[in-house]
Order: structure tokens, then sequence, then C-alpha cells
């Protein structure tokens, strides 16, 4: 029986990751990296993490950063509040550039990228998998299709080995990547998108409502629940 390649997910216990990862879950043999870095949904992030990989049958670690929350800089690392929308303002790329830059953590997909790629290198895998999509992008630039092209030519040019980054979610809107991920039958009821961390989603902060508005959009059910 042939063995099937190694691959890295970066996971977050959140919907794009967990749907980027059961898109390969069939190709790879997949380790998933989550990550706590003294962001205020870090137990329940974990805790979703570690309850969608034993779902899927995935190796699992947690690699704790506690520089990167020392940093500050983030509402999500901080006693700073989280800004809060309402789904008219979505499409507001103004005023979600705005909330974007206070939950901003500095640098945070390049650290983890760049760990992936040490597992990556020591483990003889040849994929790091990422949840990066064009509805973030808009906002987000490390989730954008030129941050992608630009990693994997850093990767291209300062690896020996032959790795490349691989984002199937990176044309997609949350809408899409919902549909894709009942297609899939992945976990999504094990998922958590919340900016807060408790234990329900708050509904309100922008990650909440993205979700929420994907959901309905696709006409699926969100099997999580609002706290209100």
């Amino acid at each position: 029986m042939k063995l099937k390649p190694k691959a890295l997910t970066v996971l977050s216990g959140g919907l794009d990751s967990t749907v980027a990862m059961a898109y390969f879950k069939d190709k790879y043999c997949i380790h998933a990296l989550t990550f706590d870095y003294g962001q205020r949904s870090a137990k329940i992030e974990i805790e979703s993490a570690k309850a969608i990989c034993k779902a899927m049958n995935i190796t699992h670690t947690v690699i704790e950063l506690p520089w990167l929350a020392a940093l500050g800089g983030s509402a999500l690392t901080t006693p700073e509040d989280i800004p809060q929308l309402n789904m008219d303002q979505l499409d507001d790329k103004e005023i979600c550039d705005q909330t974007a830059r206070k939950v901003w953590v500095p640098g945070r997909n390049i650290v983890f990228t760049a760990i992936a790629t040490s597992f990556a290198e020591t483990e003889g895998a040849s994929t790091i998998i990422v949840g990066w999509d064009r509805e973030e992008s808009v906002t987000f630039p490390d989730n954008s299709k030129e941050f992608l092209k630009a990693f994997n030519k850093v990767l291209e040019i300062g690896s020996f080995d032959d790795i490349q980054i691989k984002a199937p979610v990176i044309n997609m809107d949350k809408e899409e990547i919902v549909k894709l991920g009942e297609k899939l039958k992945a976990p999504l009821n094990l998922t958590f998108s919340c900016y807060l961390g408790a234990k329900e989603h708050c509904g309100l902060c922008e990650s909440c409502l993205r979700r929420r508005r994907a959901f309905k959009n696709a006409g699926v059910i969100d099997p999580t629940h609002y706290a209100d």
C-alpha cells in the first residue's frame, strides 16, 4: 500500500482552515498546528481544533507563542474593545478596513507559516495547507493571492526542500466555503469563529457576522450557537 505524502495544516479551529484541511484529507497524511498566541479565544479555538482533528483522525499539535501577545498591538490580545458591526456594514470597505486594523495581530500569518515550514522540513512534508480566502483578503493582506504567491517564492528560494503552500479556498467567499464544507462533510459543527472566545459565538463581531451571513446565504443551518 502506497503511503500518502505528508502535509502540515495551520488550523485555527475556524471555518476556513477546517474546510481547507478537509479538502486535502484524503490526499495527504496531515499534521495540524494550532497556535496559542494569547488571543482571547485561544482556549476554545484549541478545544475546537482538537475536536476537529479527532473527528478527522488527524495528528494535532498546539504551539504556544506568548511573545506574540506580549507585543500588543491587537484587540485580540489586549483589553481593547473588539469592534462590533451589523450586517449592512460588512461590505463597507472603509469600515472593515478600520476594524481589521484593530484586530490585526502583527505578522501573524507570516509567523505561523514560517513555523509550519520548519515542521514541514523536519517531517519531510511537501505541502502546507492554509485557509486563506478571497473574502478576508479584501481587508487582510495576508490572506491574499499575492501573499500566497510571494510566500511560495520565499520557500522556493529559501528552503532546500520542495515545499508549497496550498490554499484551496483562496478564490472563495465564506458562502462558497460553507457549501464546500457541506459537500466534503467537514465537521462544521465543531468549528468556532468568534473573536471574543466565550462559550457561544457573540454574533456581533465581524468574524461572527461573516459566518452568519455565509451560512444564511448558503442555505445551510449553522450547527453552532449565538449568544444573541
